[in-house]
């Protein structure tokens, strides 16, 4: 029998959380403030939209295995290290990935459950059995899986009711996606070039990376603003992604201006995921301390 850390090792954790925070922010702005969602409702879908999150994960190792072993980053990860068969991933993603829809459908609602399956089906499947050795377009349109969460937890509360606000949670985590991913890709470059995935780099080169990374970030900083201005959040949130967006603008000029400095590459993926928990972070502060213009 595989270990408790090693069946969590194949569950990307780290990455769970996140999606779970912009999950958990969706579930609190569907509420008009001062009130809160049902705690108990909110502890439901968070148990579910992670468990999927998980199940998705552990799909995304059995079929990476072969590349995983090649690449320098993933490794050491449970599988390519003979910690865990393919059987009993494939065994503890099926459990993972049926009590987490169970657990939307039972205790949640039916929108929820079925938008969580498009988003593991997206992921598991599209993503990475098809788009991710296809084009290298695989992140900007896989990234549409990742950025359901806060659709996810919008419904989880409110159904479909204001759900074009949601949309707007989405649209930043799409476009965020890319540029967050292409910095990784371009630091990571050679170990994409050895197993033959179609990243952005490989195909097109590193200098028309760097220029989509920049022209990407810019419609970051824009699109970041709309909550603001569709009157969703106020003054907290504006300054706050203000300032969060030019950091990270910088970091994309930087790249675009430094071709031979992989450290910063790296420090605009570091950066880039903390710009996001931060950003999510803002708007629920927002939502309950609310400053207008």
């Amino acid at each position: 029998m595989p270990s408790l850390s090693a069946l969590l090792g194949l569950c990307k954790l780290k990455v769970v959380a996140l999606i779970l925070l912009t999950a958990v922010v969706g579930m609190f702005l569907a509420v008009p403030a001062p009130y809160l969602p049902g705690a108990m409702l909110v502890f439901a879908a968070s148990v579910g939209i992670s468990m999927a999150s998980a199940s998705a994960a552990v799909f995304n190792h059995i079929v990476d295995e072969q590349i995983d072993i090649q690449m320098a980053r993933t490794d050491n990860r449970p599988l390519p290290r003979g910690k865990v068969t393919r059987n009993q991933a494939l065994i503890w993603g099926v459990f993972l990935g049926i009590i987490g829809l169970g657990t939307l459908q039972l205790f949640v609602n039916t929108i929820t459950m079925v938008l969580t399956f498009i988003s593991l089906i997206g992921y598991a499947v599209i993503y990475t059995i098809y788009l991710k050795r296809a084009t290298p377009q695989n992140i900007v349109i896989g990234g549409a899986a990742g950025a359901a969460p806060p659709i996810l937890g919008w419904t989880s509360i409110a159904g479909t009711q204001g759900i074009e606000y949601a949309f707007l949670l989405f649209l930043i985590v799409f476009i965020w996606t890319p540029p967050h991913f292409w910095a990784l890709a371009i630091f990571r470059v050679e170990e994409y070039k050895k197993v033959n995935v179609p990243m952005l780099p490989v195909t097109h080169g590193l200098a028309y990376t760097r220029l989509q990374i920049l022209l990407y970030t810019i419609l970051l900083f824009l699109v970041a603003l709309l909550p603001y201005l569709a009157g969703m959040s106020g003054l907290i949130y504006l300054v706050s992604a203000v300032i969060l967006g030019a950091i990270f603008l910088g970091y994309a000029i930087k790249i675009y201006i430094n071709p031979d400095d992989n450290r910063i590459t790296w420090k605009a993926f570091m950066f880039s995921v903390n710009y996001l928990m931060l950003l999510f972070v803002a708007l629920l502060v927002d939502h309950y301390f609310l400053i207008t213009l």
